[in-house]
């Protein structure tokens, strides 16, 4: 009886000892497994997100440039070729939050006094123009959306 208790004695010891040692070199490398499954999952997942949402900021700026080629046809009875004719600070005018620039040429009619088209082109050092899906985005008068890239019939869409 004695040597029974004794042997229980040992066997808590021996496993509390060892629960409190941590883990072992091969959990550690489950766990790292695991992880890196994961990050090889949600990683391109969350950078396409990212990405979709920054083309929005050439859509804004698009529609923005657009509304005030129309307020200077309403006021001038023609288009222009220069954005800081439009208020904005340079010629190619940079999007709000960087990631594009946008600049205008004549459109379908060969004159800027009568159309206009926008193109917005990722600004080359920003890490959206890494972006084969939608690489421009393009704005006409008549209102014509357009884009280029791998998925460009579903890059104005939302």
């Amino acid at each position: 009886m004695q040597y029974a208790n004794s042997l229980g004695k040992n066997t808590i010891n021996n496993f509390t000892t060892r629960a409190m040692k941590g883990f072992t070199l091969l959990e550690l490398m489950i766990v790292i497994v695991v992880v890196g499954i994961l990050m090889s999952i949600a990683l391109p997942s969350y950078t396409e997100h990212i990405r979709k949402g920054r083309r929005s900021d050439a859509m804004s700026a698009l529609l923005d440039v657009a509304n005030r080629q129309e307020q200077l046809m309403f006021d001038r009875n023609s288009y222009t070729l220069d954005m800081t004719d439009l208020g904005f600070a340079a010629d190619p005018m940079v999007s709000k939050e960087g990631f594009y620039t946008i600049d205008t040429v004549a459109g379908s009619t060969g004159s800027i006094t009568t159309s206009y088209r926008l193109t917005a082109t990722p600004v080359a050092s920003e890490p959206q123009s890494n972006d084969t899906r939608c690489a421009l985005f393009r704005l006409a008068s008549n209102g014509t959306k357009t884009a280029t890239g791998t998925h460009s019939t579903s890059c104005w869409s939302r």
